[in-house]
């Protein structure tokens, strides 16, 4: 087999485990023992540009950047294709959750998209429970089919 397919198949594999990782993630760390990190993503009334839960642009990009070096060692190996597909995840969700979701530079402000529409709106049903232990919608990019189907539905009207 090519080796451009396998090594894009790993950069697929990791930016699709990360959406796994970062579920997770979300629901059992950020909303558990690390939510003291977290909590202010919820109930931000400073106005300040950035918040607590920013440490884990960090945390999340450190598994990324070792394996992109692991990766280079002797070579480019898998663990590089690897990391790239954790930084590709990092990048993604840097635009939709910081950018477009939560406007933290106004761009990216309509869509007519169906799934941009889903994502968001899961995004703000999640963001209405403002308690640790409440909540639904911990993914990102994949989010419950109902919010599809919502947003499928509003755009047919």
């Amino acid at each position: 087999m090519e080796t451009w397919i396998i090594n894009t198949a790993i950069v697929l594999a990791a930016f699709v485990g990360m959406e796994v990782v970062a579920w997770l993630a979300h629901k059992y760390l950020m909303h558990g023992a690390l939510w003291f990190l977290h909590h202010d993503h919820h109930q931000r009334d400073d106005g300040d540009f950035f918040e607590k839960n920013d440490y884990f642009f960090v945390l999340f990009a450190i598994p990324g950047i070792l394996a992109l070096l692991s990766g280079l060692r002797g070579g480019v190996n898998p663990l590089f294709w690897i990391g790239l597909g954790i930084t590709l995840y990092g990048f993604t969700y840097f635009l939709v959750h910081d950018i477009f979701i939560h406007q933290r530079f106004k761009m990216f402000r309509k869509t007519e998209s169906v799934y941009l529409k889903a994502i968001r709106r899961a995004h703000k049903m999640h963001h209405k429970h403002l308690g640790k232990h409440d909540g639904e919608c911990f993914g990102m990019l994949w989010v419950p089919l109902k919010y599809f189907r919502e947003a499928r539905n509003n755009a047919a009207r």
